[in-house]
């Protein structure tokens, strides 16, 4: 499978800005795994020669009858695609995701509770309670 970049911006660590070429059905597959899993929109390039940008928010895999179904970004309905029309797979929208780690997550929500059972403790001195 071919890996390019898009100059116009690569975030280190994020599929941001990155362009798959698939070039069998098992590539084809791994690209859409990669797509499936990423926090923005992906633009795909079809065989026909549209191009269809949206979140994708659901992949089935079914040997010549796998699909994938996105969210165009212009259209009210999801729309289906067959993995076999698709040419290419661009990370075009930005990655919601990058550098907001489960740790960085659990560290953020450890922190604030600290503050909280100070502020009540706080208020129970202020009360007399302790």
């Amino acid at each position: 499978m071919t890996d390019t970049k898009n100059h116009m911006q690569s975030i280190p660590g994020s599929l941001e800005g990155r362009v798959f070429k698939p070039t069998s059905v098992a590539e084809t597959a791994e690209a859409v795994d990669l797509a499936f899993d990423y926090r923005g929109d992906v633009t795909l390039s079809l065989r026909s020669g549209e191009s269809v940008t949206g979140y994708l928010f659901n992949r089935h895999v079914a040997g010549d009858h796998s699909y994938l179904e996105l969210f165009p970004v212009d259209q009210q309905n999801p729309q289906r695609i067959s993995y076999r029309s698709i040419e290419s797979i661009a990370f075009t929208g930005e990655d919601t995701a990058n550098g907001k780690s489960w740790e960085a997550w659990v560290s953020k929500k450890d922190s604030e509770r600290r503050a909280e059972a100070a502020k009540i403790e706080a208020v129970a001195r202020t009360k007399g309670y302790l």
